[in-house]
């Protein structure tokens, strides 16, 4: 084997219900030194440190404050935009520099602490945590929404995901004409495949929800961007912590890693699909991500049939249908979607789910051998990252660079006149009652635009029957437009 092959050998992860519970630096720290102990690796021989973002807190010079903690002095530091895809884009990084020989060691880590800022806001305390940056960076995103999304107020993925659910469950149905028996059949299929996960959650000891639901209480939920409910979405406030060591070949070999101690990145992709919900050739598919898990497999010389474990990224469940259509799995299949749960019942720490899901992925082959699939997405159905991990070395890695990037359909800011609705959710507010709708629509001449619906008998009829594919009139109000039909 070449000396300089990267591999796994320290993984870890921590969840702390009891709040109110650690900084993220303490997380970052507590999970680093446990993987760095299980791979027999002092933490001040760590050549690298990579942070994914923490939405919980702002601090100076993230990287550096851990490796001062840990007593480390990296040449290489990190931190991450926010993505879910994060995890794996420093992990493939970490990866090609040490197959590349400029470094030996990589520490990947990240952490929320949530729950713990929503005791302190409920309990109306500040924060006081250590080392934060001033003046406050802005939000980690690459860029923010588009115009014509902040005037509609389409920037939550709790409302962005679901129109892109109703998308697809219209053009599933014969002839696009699902009806009340269409929505039906979609809520009751995301409820018996979501209560699976849930069994799975509850035999994973970091799940932040150890419980097991059926489909009905999964069907009893409040709405929150209709036809979500709010038990299938993911977990955002959470206390949770992951983190993950690779290095090379020759220095597991000095450290005395036993092979089968070893994960290797087989091979990994990235792509991306419009940034816009609105913009996407079709809402109801993702040519992105075909592109990703075509080349993770190619590149790592595997198929999805040579997978014995697979976890799909869950935050929301077109995100695991959309897998399933790219990757033409059942949604039952034996192996199952999840080896942790997935975000709405193991937690869904912000940009971090990836390294919990690799964290478990890890223990699992090294404890049976064999590959595992683990895939990322980000921002609103934007980024998509598959990778193929084993416990047999081969493959061609994998690289950051796009293998696919969607074409965007323009978009109008403001649009009146008749149009057909592409997708749409109705937003819901915390009493459960139905707020707005928020429409993707396609106008005459290819483009599209957004609009909402505010009127209430109009928001009670849209959740009552089938409305894309439907033809409906919009009027401007300023910036924004407005629906009837």
């Amino acid at each position: 084997m070449d000396p300089r092959t990267p591999c796994l050998v320290g993984a870890a992860q921590l969840t702390v219900r009891s709040q109110p519970g650690p900084e993220p630096l303490d997380l970052w720290e507590h999970v680093a030194r446990e993987a760095a102990r299980e791979a027999g690796l002092a933490p001040s021989r760590l050549d690298s440190i990579g942070l994914v973002y923490t939405d919980s807190w702002q601090y100076d010079a993230p990287p550096y404050r851990l490796a001062e903690r840990l007593g480390a002095a990296p040449r290489h530091g990190v931190y991450s935009r926010v993505s879910g895809t994060a995890p794996q884009m420093l992990i493939g990084e970490a990866a090609r520099r040490i197959a590349a020989g400029e470094m030996d060691s990589a520490l990947v880590a990240g952490a929320e602490a949530l729950a713990t800022r929503r005791h302190y806001r409920k309990a109306g305390e500040h924060v006081a945590w250590s080392h934060p940056a001033n003046p406050k960076p802005p939000y980690g995103w690459d860029r923010p929404p588009h115009p014509a999304e902040l005037a509609h107020e389409l920037f939550l993925p709790v409302h962005t995901y679901p129109i892109l659910e109703t998308a697809r469950r219209y053009s599933r149905e014969p002839g696009g004409k699902t009806g009340k028996n269409g929505i039906n059949r979609e809520m009751s299929e995301r409820a018996a495949f979501m209560a699976v996960m849930s069994q799975v959650a509850a035999a994973n000891p970091h799940a932040w929800y150890r419980e097991e639901l059926t489909p009905d209480d999964l069907l009893g939920g409040r709405f929150v961007g209709w036809p979500y409910t709010s038990n299938t979405v993911a977990t955002l406030e959470v206390d949770q912590a992951a983190a993950v060591i690779l290095v090379s070949s020759a220095l597991a070999d000095s450290l005395g890693v036993p092979r089968e101690g070893r994960l290797y990145l087989r091979g990994w992709a990235y792509a991306e699909d419009t940034w816009e919900v609105a913009a996407r050739p079709s809402p109801a598919t993702s040519p992105a991500v075909a592109a990703a898990a075509r080349a993770a497999f190619d590149r790592a010389g595997l198929s999805l049939d040579d997978m014995a474990a697979l976890d799909l990224y869950s935050c929301f469940a077109i995100a695991v249908r959309m897998a399933c259509d790219a990757l033409d799995l059942d949604l039952a299949d034996r192996r199952g979607v999840t080896v942790t749960g997935g975000l709405p019942y193991a937690g869904g720490p912000a940009s971090n789910y990836v390294l919990h899901s690799t964290a478990t992925m890890a223990g699992l082959l090294r404890a049976q051998g064999g590959h595992g699939l683990v895939t990322g997405v980000g921002m609103h159905m934007t980024k998509h990252a598959y990778a193929v991990w084993s416990t047999e070395s081969g493959g061609t890695g994998g690289q950051a660079a796009p293998v696919y990037t969607a074409e965007p359909v323009p978009l109008l800011d403001v649009y009146a006149g008749p149009a057909t609705v592409a997708g749409y959710t109705v937003a819901h507010g915390r009493d459960g009652c139905a707020e707005r709708a928020i429409l993707v629509v396609d106008v005459p001449g290819g483009a599209r635009a957004h609009a909402v619906v505010r009127r209430a008998d109009l928001l009670a009829d849209a959740e009552s029957r089938e409305l894309v594919g439907q033809p409906v009139t919009l009027r401007t109000e300023g910036q924004v437009n407005v629906a009837d039909w």
